[in-house]
């Protein structure tokens, strides 16, 4: 145990002083190309803010209207004829717009019926089951300017329903309810 504790310790400045030295063997301006990096970092930073912005009212715009009870009304009945917690429906409509609001949820999940218990269990491997599809494709997509994600956003969320269902199943199948 003590031998992984040193090093995770030393992995990441070994790794950077062995770029810089393979950098300054390859001849490279290594201080120059880093603040070139950094300067580049900087400039995305700047225009991914109004996309995280704008994803940020939405979700609270969704949240405060109304629309998530509303979603989760119409759901419930459905959820609880299969047998998923009703508790567990707001974390799977939230997570894949929000990853910090699904983490939040979980902790409130987690703090209410246990880290043991079903919901519990089913909300972690939710957690660690599914992305932040509209996130991702909001920040990422939007830096790089790509307009039209109809396709990947189809896709993301099939993988995000793909990662509940089978969530759902490796709870039951592993924990049983």
């Amino acid at each position: 145990m003590e031998i992984i504790s040193t090093i995770s310790l030393w992995i990441i400045p070994v790794l950077i002083g062995l770029i810089l030295i393979y950098g300054t063997y390859k001849q490279v301006p290594t201080y120059e190309s880093f603040v070139e990096g950094g300067k580049e970092g900087i400039k995305i930073a700047v225009s991914i803010i109004p996309f995280l912005v704008g994803m940020l009212v939405a979700i609270s715009v969704f949240r405060a209207s109304g629309a998530l009870e509303f979603l989760m009304d119409l759901i419930r009945p459905g959820i609880k004829a299969i047998g998923i917690p009703p508790e567990i429906v707001p974390l799977a409509i939230i997570r894949p717009i929000s990853g910090n609001a699904a983490l939040g949820m979980t902790s409130d999940l987690l703090a209410a019926y246990g880290p043991d218990s079903f919901i519990g269990r089913l909300a972690s491997v939710f957690q660690g089951s599914t992305d932040t599809t509209f996130y991702v494709l909001t920040v990422y997509f939007g830096a790089v300017g790509i307009k039209k994600m109809g396709d990947a956003l189809k896709v993301g969320l099939l993988a995000d329903l793909v990662g509940f269902v089978a969530a759902f199943a490796v709870v039951m199948l592993i924990f049983g309810k």
